[in-house]
């Protein structure tokens, strides 16, 4: 511990010397090009100093570990050089040597270009190899030790679990590895199936256990009652498990081995889906990177391109003698590569790991329309996001209290879809740490191993983080600015020699990189999409209510003020019911709960009762219209709510009249007007999305 602290404190010191020397350097190269520009000087002015050596200067930056760049800009507090301005604030001439246009005839990179990016990588684990290639492709400065000052962006290895971090950004999002464990995702795409069942279709039919073990029973009796020719598989995934760990097969619900999972731990048992697209007689799935980059407001980006995994023997729907066979059905990388048949290939359209863009070629071929490929899968990432971001708001303002200090978070994840025959995609899980590794293992005799690259892994993974990257750069405003600037004194002055003759990477930076290879669907098609968000704004309302900062289960008091201030109690509901529904709601809830320790009303406990208030209130209608009219109902008399304790704080009228952007007049009773779009606002066309 004390030689790691040693180590840590030497770094930061040694870093602490060199900003400062290369700050001195950059002010001294300054003031010396600003003397060989205006010869003339005050009395009383101090000559100048012999101008520095170039070779020196390179040397301090080789010593400082990273590649040779201009000199770093002065410090952020003090005010830019413009290109051409007269006097300073307050009537004062301005410093010679400060201004890069007329004091010296270089462009403004050329005396101090912004300061690098700095990334804390000190708490990455397996993304290490191609996050430290990111940045050195991005010029950008890495604290492998972590940086006694603040970080722009800190990349953690497995959760966000930091509350040491107040500034900045982290590249994991408070709760997500809890959102998509394989029970906690069931419910979320469940509650989606309930509202739009034909929409939340590419998700199977899944049961949880050991909760609804007679659930599963019953059905798939009923089921088989009903069809005696269906002859169904089921596929048992353990709740915490990874990489494959305890996954197998059964055909019937009276299966030994589903007994000691059941005994053992939570699982999630779901129908295997038998008819996937073969290449090559092989089953193979597809390994999606899907950028989070912020909640609130929603966007997602996803990658142009994926990873296709293959099974490493030929595929043949299952049977009672082949149900055993991994290597078969199961297309896990971790399992499928301790297999004699898997292959490792230096190219990225051969072998047991391919890029997902080389099967869209060999499918595109065949006549396959792969348009309409990447629409459905589009169309399936933003619709599970859609499920997982209303608790993910909890855990944030959970973890991030609003009005408190924090960083902002973004976050990769690993979408692992399945194309059927048919070619629908089926979501078979949502990974919140998918594996970075740009190298596999190799054995080179029996038991001896040696780490290889991957030629595959690096072409996918390095530009996701590195454009990952690209995206959340805090100075990337100021940089894009300072290329235009730049940009324009090249066009004033054309016939200046230097200027025409610099660089295209002097006017934009990332000249030298590849387009970015994330593209964004969210907000870019929010209006087909914004319509399945009820859950959102139902988690919207379960916040408010909240009270304590940081806590994430609703109380008894923080429900009956919910039910008062939406004005859902009356003659029909009176209080005592709203406790006993809520006892009764949040008992059974909590019994399912893994952790226990604290007592509320869970955000999938308040759904289920926001469900029963809407089937009790509005009850001619679909589901999901009950449930949008009484989101409506409620956020109408919360906006006069806030209207009225606005208008009293400020000492002014009361509002009056009708909700707020609406028409017609308020009728009687305190209900917003009838909702007349429903059927336009749900009924959204399904355009194609490229």
């Amino acid at each position: 511990m004390r030689r790691g602290s040693a180590e840590r404190e030497l770094a930061e010191r040694w870093e602490l010397e060199t900003e400062a020397k290369a700050k001195a350097a950059a002010e001294q190269v300054g003031v010396d090009a600003g003397a060989a520009g205006e010869p003339e000087r005050k009395a009383g002015e101090e000559q100048p100093k012999a101008p520095a050596p170039e070779q020196p200067r390179a040397a301090e930056e080789g010593d400082a570990g990273v590649s040779p760049r201009p000199p770093p800009a002065l410090p952020q507090d003090r005010p830019k050089p413009a290109l051409a301005r007269g006097p300073g604030q307050h009537g004062k001439p301005r410093s010679k040597g400060r201004s890069c246009k007329r004091s010296c005839g270089r462009l403004p990179d050329e005396c101090g270009a912004l300061r690098p990016v700095t990334v804390d990588s000190s708490k990455a684990k397996t993304s290490l190899d191609a996050l430290k290639i990111s940045i050195r492709q991005l010029k950008w400065k890495e604290f492998p030790f972590g940086r006694r000052l603040p970080c722009d962006i800190y990349w953690h290895g497995v959760s966000f679990h930091d509350n040491n971090i107040f500034s900045g950004q982290v590249n994991k999002f408070p709760g997500m590895t809890e959102m998509v464990r394989k029970i906690t995702l069931s419910r979320a795409v469940r509650i989606m199936q309930s509202l739009f069942p034909q929409e939340y279709n590419f998700y199977p039919r899944s049961w949880i256990l050991p909760d609804e073990f007679q659930l599963f029973v019953a059905q798939v009796q009923m089921v088989k009652e009903g069809d005696p020719s269906w002859k169904p598989t089921f596929i048992v995934k353990p709740d915490g498990g990874c990489q494959g760990d305890g996954i197998y097969l059964i055909k019937d619900p009276t299966d030994a081995r589903l007994a000691g999972t059941l005994q053992s731990r939570p699982a999630v048992v779901q129908e295997y889906m038998c008819k996937p697209l073969l290449i090559d007689k092989l089953k193979f799935d597809i390994r999606l990177y899907v950028l989070l980059k912020s909640l609130d407001p929603l966007e997602i980006y996803i990658a142009k391109d994926g990873l296709s995994r293959f099974c490493t023997e030929p595929y043949q729907e299952p049977s009672a003698q082949n149900l055993h066979h991994v290597f078969m059905h199961l297309t896990n990388y971790s399992l499928n590569i301790h297999s004699g048949n898997f292959i490792h290939s230096d190219s990225t359209s051969t072998g047991s790991k391919r890029t997902f863009s080389s099967i869209l070629c060999r499918l595109s071929s065949k006549g396959v329309d792969i348009k309409k490929v990447w629409s459905d899968i589009i169309s399936l990432v933003i619709k599970t996001v859609i499920a997982l971001t209303p608790e993910l708001k909890v855990f944030y303002q959970s973890d991030i209290p609003t009005g408190r200090p924090g960083p902002t978070c973004f976050q990769i994840l690993g979408f692992d879809i399945l194309l059927m025959k048919n070619l629908k995609p089926v979501l078979l899980e949502v990974n919140a740490n998918p594996s970075m590794r740009i190298e596999h293992e190799q054995e080179l005799s029996p038991g001896v191993f040696e780490n290889v690259p991957s030629v595959v892994d690096e072409e996918v993974k390095v530009a996701v983080i590195r454009d990952t990257l690209r995206l959340m750069d805090p100075l990337r405003k100021k940089r894009d600015s300072q290329c235009q600037h730049l940009a324009l004194a090249r066009r004033e002055e054309p016939a200046d020699g230097e200027q025409t003759g610099a660089p295209d990477s002097n006017t934009n930076p990332e000249a030298h990189l590849p387009s970015i290879c994330l593209k964004q669907v969210f907000p870019k098609y929010a209006k087909q999409f914004n319509y399945l968000r009820l859950v959102d704004r139902m988690a919207n309302l379960f916040i408010r209510f909240l009270g304590i900062k940081g806590t994430m289960k609703l109380g008894p008091t923080g429900f009956r003020t919910f039910i008062r201030n939406c004005k859902l109690s009356g003659s029909s509901l009176s209080m005592a019911a709203v406790d006993i529904l809520y006892i009764d709601i949040t008992r059974r809830w909590n019994s399912m709960a893994l952790d226990q320790r604290d007592s509320g009303m869970c955000l999938q406990a308040f759904v289920e009762a926001f469900f029963f208030l809407a089937q009790r209130k509005f009850k001619l209608l679909p589901l999901h219209e009950q449930v949008a009219s009484l989101i409506d109902l409620c956020e109408y008399h919360l906006s006069l709510l806030d209207e009225k304790r606005l208008a009293s704080s400020r000492g002014g009228p009361h509002p009056q009249g009708g909700p707020p952007g609406a028409d017609s007049p308020q009728p009687a009773g305190g209900n917003p007007p009838p909702r007349t779009c429903g059927a336009n606002r749900l009924g959204h066309p399904r355009h194609a999305l490229s």
